[in-house]
């Protein structure tokens, strides 16, 4: 005869650790991963600070994407212990984690006892059903669409690059996209800044846009820069993004925005792009090199057309443009390996992706130094970029 339920249950419960909340209050702050393990709508009116989320359904396919090194201490949690107590046993006997322990009595209990919860703010029954997809993966949850709602991300350009990365982000919910470009949308540019279309052709690229975004994703707050940046505008633009996606098409430019955002400390994910190759790569002031370590002069013009000049296949973009859109994801939600100290090399025509290390350099003319001295506080300006890249040339 098989065991009854409450039978079972008091089996496992013997098979595995148990914890008071007591305890467990005290070790919120010890590196211990706490996963709670029921399902949304109960996670939506509250869990333990700093809790992960995995519900018990999914509890074996999805925990390692939360807790993947099985030597971690976990301590899972549900309404009244029960779900957890079968989640730990499976964690500890089927899925080899290490240190599994289920906390008594759930968070009833926990809050029986006068404990702090965390209510997350809730989103809209239409943001639920958009962003639906983002919310079963463990890694992004209800928490983490809330960062990407929260997230202020600055495009330069709006042009090949821009255009998926800005699309991309705004259907991920990016919640404030910042648009700098000073020109107007072109019939030459509709073979790869699919962010435009005809009707569009003579309108500035930020108000084509902004349109195009607007009608994909109304939650997102556009804010539109119509000008060129420059060593005059850049610390005003640039300040107060989290995170900047470069898709400009000159050095000169390059060159400044690495000064600035060294000294501001905002990554930057970079791309180019030239014919069937493109390149990307993450730089994150002081956590790996900036554009200076891996580029301490601009090539001679011979050596670094333009895709004016040279051309450049039309879904190229797309592919460099998706490929930062995801990097920019990665850094808002801190999670995953970003392309930090890595140059992605992408060839179209061989379908192959080459990853070159890139190291910081100790002799950096910039993110050596301390980031006040970087701009000269007294004349408030940066090198004359224009100038330096034309001497290199």
């Amino acid at each position: 005869m098989s065991p009854s339920g409450a039978e079972l249950l008091r089996q496992i419960k013997n098979e595995i650790e148990e914890v008071d909340p007591a305890e467990v209050k005290e070790l919120l702050d010890e590196g211990v991963a706490i996963v709670d393990v029921r399902e949304a709508d109960e996670v939506a009116r509250g869990h333990l600070p700093g809790a992960k989320h995995v519900p018990r359904s999914y509890l074996e396919t999805r925990i390692e994407g939360v807790v993947p090194d099985r030597s971690t201490p976990i301590i899972l949690y549900c309404q009244s212990g029960n779900r957890s107590a079968y989640g730990a046993r499976t964690l500890a006997h089927d899925l080899g984690y290490e240190h599994v322990r289920s906390m008594t009595g759930g968070i009833t209990l926990w809050k029986d006892r006068g404990y702090e919860v965390e209510v997350p703010r809730a989103l809209t029954a239409e943001q639920r059903d958009r962003y639906s997809r983002h919310v079963l993966i463990p890694e992004i949850g209800m928490d983490g669409q809330q960062k990407l709602l929260d997230a202020k991300v600055l495009l330069l350009g709006a042009g090949g690059l821009g255009s998926p990365t800005a699309l991309y982000l705004a259907a991920a919910g990016v919640g404030t996209l910042g648009i700098v470009d000073d020109d107007v949308v072109d019939l030459s540019n509709l073979q790869r800044q699919v962010i435009h279309n005809t009707e569009r052709i003579g309108v500035p690229k930020v108000d084509s846009a902004e349109e195009s975004i607007r009608a994909l994703n109304p939650d997102v707050n556009v804010v539109k820069y119509a000008r060129r940046i420059d060593a005059s505008n850049i610390m005003e633009i640039i300040e107060g993004y989290d995170v900047i996606v470069d898709g400009v098409d000159n050095f000169p430019t390059r060159y400044l925005l690495n000064d600035a955002t060294v000294r501001l400390k905002i990554p930057v994910v970079s791309a180019s792009i030239l014919g069937f190759d493109g390149q990307l790569s993450v730089f994150k002031p002081y956590e790996g090199p900036c554009y200076r370590c891996l580029f301490r002069e601009p090539p001679p013009a011979e050596l670094a057309p333009s895709c004016g000049a040279n051309g450049v296949l039309g879904v190229l973009p797309g592919t460099m443009g998706l490929l930062q859109a995801t990097e920019v994801v990665k850094l808002i939600l801190d999670i995953g390996d970003p392309a930090i100290g890595r140059l992605l090399l992408y060839d179209a025509l061989g379908a192959t992706l080459t990853e070159v290390k890139v190291h910081r350099d100790p002799e950096c003319p910039i993110c050596s130094r301390d980031p006040e001295s970087i701009q000269d506080e007294e004349m408030g300006v940066f090198p004359d970029y224009e100038a330096f890249c034309a001497a290199a040339g």
